[in-house]
C-alpha cells in the first residue's frame, strides 16, 4: 500500500479567534497537500497547468471532523489513492495530530482540459504513475482507460 505523508504545523492564520482550526482553512491546506502529492509523483502543477494544460479540479469532497486542532499543532496529512478511473482519481485523506485522528476526507478529482474545460482521459504517463500508487485493500481498483 502506498501512502503519501505530509506534515504541516497549524498556523495562526489557519485558526479562528479561539485558536481552533477554521474548517475552510483545513480545505485550503488539503489543496496544498494534493498539489504536493502531484509534484511527488512527478507531475508538478506548474507543468500540468501551464505546459500540458491539464486541470485536476475536485468534483466531490466528503469530510468528517472528529477532534479539534489548535494553533501550533503539528498535523500529519496521509493521502492514499483509492481508485483511478478513466478521468477520475479517488483519494482518501486521514489527518492526525499528536493525540490521534483529527479529520478525514474522501475526494474525487477529475482530469480536465484547460482549453475547453471538459473531462479528458488521464494521459498514459499520468495514468501509469497513479496506478503504480493505488493502495491495496477492499474496494480499491484501477479502472481501465
Amino acid at each position: 500500500m502506498t501512502n503519501f505523508s505530509f506534515d504541516r504545523v497549524l498556523r495562526f492564520g489557519d485558526c479562528d479567534p479561539s485558536g481552533i482550526a477554521y474548517f475552510p482553512s483545513y480545505l485550503n491546506i488539503l489543496n496544498g497537500v494534493v498539489e504536493d502529492f502531484w509534484a511527488r509523483i512527478g507531475f508538478p502543477w506548474p507543468e500540468l497547468i501551464t505546459v500540458r494544460k491539464i486541470g485536476t479540479p475536485t468534483v466531490h469532497l466528503d469530510c468528517d471532523f472528529s477532534r479539534p486542532s489548535m494553533f501550533g499543532d503539528l498535523l500529519t496529512f496521509n493521502l492514499r489513492i483509492i481508485r483511478v478511473g478513466g478521468s477520475s482519481l479517488h483519494l482518501e485523506h486521514i489527518i492526525s495530530g499528536a493525540n490521534g485522528p483529527r479529520w478525514r476526507a474522501r475526494q474525487i478529482l477529475a482530469a480536465t482540459s484547460l482549453i475547453d474545460h471538459h473531462a479528458i482521459p488521464w494521459p498514459d504517463d499520468i495514468r501509469f504513475a497513479l496506478i503504480t500508487h493505488v493502495s491495496a485493500g477492499e474496494g480499491t481498483e484501477a479502472m481501465p482507460a
